[in-house]
């Protein structure tokens, strides 16, 4: 490191230090080309007091909780020829004394673009503290909170610098030819139907990829989703914040996480009503909450679990019940020792209320940060976390846990290589567990399909190493051949990209909105949308096809119309429920909305 620091390279010398298999440019080894590594801020000794009154921060500390923490949405790297990596946020080279909002090529919210913030240290410091509060209505919701943590970052972000003379290349995704794909948005409509398999997934590559995140527009005048005929939608709540996963109490009231808040929001409504009666805080001063889920199943629950973080609490419940009565009581303390990269975490209970399972998604989109072990490492890993269980900064990550309503017995692994399963659902005809996932991203428009797909226990699921069976990802190749053919085939394969979000069954056999006796059974799931795609996909409600429990691995498109061109979107689903009377419950967080789909009126 200080033989670097005292030499002056030429682009074609900095180039071969950046490991690459033609696309990965995160393995830079001094952090690429195109501005100061932290390596060698770190090999001058370089700390940085990045504002009066906070710590002095250590740029290499600041790199690796980047690495660990940041990473997975933003690029801290140039690719070839000083082209800027888009991420699902922006490129964070040079951010460091720009604009809030100012890069051009990527799709600010409007409440960052008109903060007035100019980063620096001191306003990154605040912002960091806790965005939503300082910039309501921001994409990026999730705070630093350590203030050591904070003043590395910022010492890290501070090392990003452009240098003079140096012109930044930003990738522009135009879709200037008519759509012909069944899966692009123009052609998305209630009632197209969809089903991939296995044996037509591309070659790894096989087009570009590309960082194509859309602009959140406001819902244009009179929008209104697309729905089949027969059925009618409504706006139900507006004014949500971060609206999340929702979930349906057995007395009819809706629980809705507001992450970005810290709080669970609970809504009532009459059986028929296009608007609810009570709407209000149920819980608060949680840590970025998620799953919700009532115990013991049935009728009559005596307990509220919510999946935080990095825990899972429970406040005392009965139907009715529109505020907590205490303070939560802490079940699981820590399900990783990392909590960077995906935040969801979901938590439901089996059918038989004995056992509780709790999701939680990858640290990284393909472990880039975990180190190599032995096959003897791997077989006495394995022997305590399972087939193809992963470690260092992913341990106890991109897995479903299991664990006993009480916390009792030592959490374990359920199911394994699972990337980001952010919704899980029981089907209660069957006793299955059903999880809802999020699969990797940087090898092309069609690479890999997210799925939803019933958890077989001790299954593994193919990350980071394989996917969709027995596909090895090439930037893994040949460090796993003990897992060749070992990785399980999701059910039901959805378009790469989708982001695949909270699921739910429909259950409901009456009711003024029920559904018609056909839909009972299947499944529906919220697909957030793309930002991995050159064209947009996604951004909609699909209905998973089951036939007596068993899925066909067909689904259908059910709620369309919420992307405005190429370029926009007004609305992100995030949360599905079966409303009381039948209707089916939609949460948004492009613009903090939830809509009720009803049959009939």
């Amino acid at each position: 490191m200080r033989e670097m620091s005292s030499k002056r390279f030429d682009r074609k010398s900095l180039q071969s230090r950046i490991h690459t298999d033609g696309h990965g440019y995160e393995r830079a080894i001094f952090r690429g080309y195109g501005f100061i590594s932290f390596a060698l801020a770190a090999s001058l000794g370089v700390t940085t007091a990045t504002a009066q009154g906070m710590p002095a921060g250590d740029a290499a500390r600041g790199q690796a909780f980047f690495q660990v923490s940041c990473s997975t949405c933003h690029s801290s790297v140039l690719g070839p020829d000083n082209t800027v990596i888009m991420k699902q946020g922006p490129s964070l080279v040079g951010v460091v004394g720009r604009a809030a909002g100012s890069s051009p090529h990527f799709n600010y919210t409007k409440s960052i673009r008109d903060s007035g913030f100019v980063w620096d240290a001191a306003s990154l410091n605040k912002f960091l503290v806790n965005p939503m509060e300082v910039v309501p209505g921001t994409a990026m919701p999730i705070p630093v909170g350590n203030p050591t943590n904070r003043a590395d970052v910022i010492a890290y972000l501070s090392t990003l610098k452009i240098p003079a003379g140096v012109t930044l290349n930003y990738e522009v995704i135009t879709n200037t030819g008519v759509a012909t794909d069944p899966n692009d948005w123009p052609l998305q409509s209630p009632g197209v139907q969809h089903h991939f398999k296995v044996a037509d997934l591309p070659e790894p590559y096989a087009s570009r990829s590309v960082g194509n995140g859309p602009q959140t527009a406001p819902a244009p005048t009179n929008a209104m989703p697309a729905v089949p005929a027969g059925f009618t939608v409504t706006k139900f709540v507006d004014g949500l914040h971060n609206p999340r996963l929702m979930r349906t109490a057995p007395n009819g009231d809706v629980f809705i996480a507001e992450t970005g808040r810290n709080r669970i929001r609970v809504i009532r409504t009459a059986d028929g009503a296009d608007a609810p009666v009570t709407n209000t805080v149920f819980a608060s001063g949680l840590n970025r909450p998620f799953g919700i889920s009532f115990y013991p199943p049935g009728d009559n629950p005596q307990w509220m679990y919510v999946a935080n973080i990095n825990s899972v609490v429970r406040f005392p419940y009965h139907n009715g019940d529109l505020t907590v009565s205490g303070a939560p009581e802490t079940i699981v303390p820590k399900l990783s020792d990392t909590t960077g990269g995906h935040t969801t975490r979901d938590v439901v209970f089996s059918k038989d209320g004995k056992r509780m399972f709790i999701s939680v998604g990858s640290g990284s989109n393909v472990a880039e940060e975990m180190n190599k072990k032995t096959a003897d490492e791997i077989k006495a890993w394995e022997a305590e976390n399972g087939l193809g269980a992963t470690w260092g900064p992913e341990a106890n990550r991109a897995d479903v846990l299991v664990t006993d309503p009480e916390g009792k017995d030592p959490l374990r692994h359920y199911a394994t290589g699972i990337r980001n399963g952010v919704g899980l659902a029981i089907n209660q005809e069957t006793g299955d567990l059903w999880v809802s996932t999020n699969e990797r991203d940087n090898l092309g428009d069609n690479l890999v399909p997210d799925y939803v797909t019933r958890v077989k226990e001790g299954g593994y699921y193919g990350w980071p190493w394989y996917y969709m069976g027995n596909n090895e990802d090439p930037r893994h190749s040949g460090e796993r051949p003990d897992l060749a053919g070992k990785a399980i085939v999701p059910d039901v394969l959805e378009q790469s990209h989708s982001a695949s979000l909270q699921m739910t069954f429909y259950t409901a056999t009456s009711g003024v909105a029920a559904f018609p006796a056909e839909y009972r059974g299947d499944a529906f799931v919220a697909l957030h949308g793309s930002w991995n795609r050159s064209r947009r996909t996604g951004y909609k409600v699909v209905r998973i096809r089951i036939n007596h429990g068993v899925p066909t691995g067909e689904y259908d498109d059910f709620m369309t119309g919420f992307v405005v061109n190429d370029y926009s979107v007004w609305g992100r689903p995030v949360g599905v429920t079966v409303a009381h009377d039948g209707a089916l419950l939609v949460s948004e967080d492009g613009n903090g909305t939830m809509w009720r789909v009803a049959y009939g009126k």
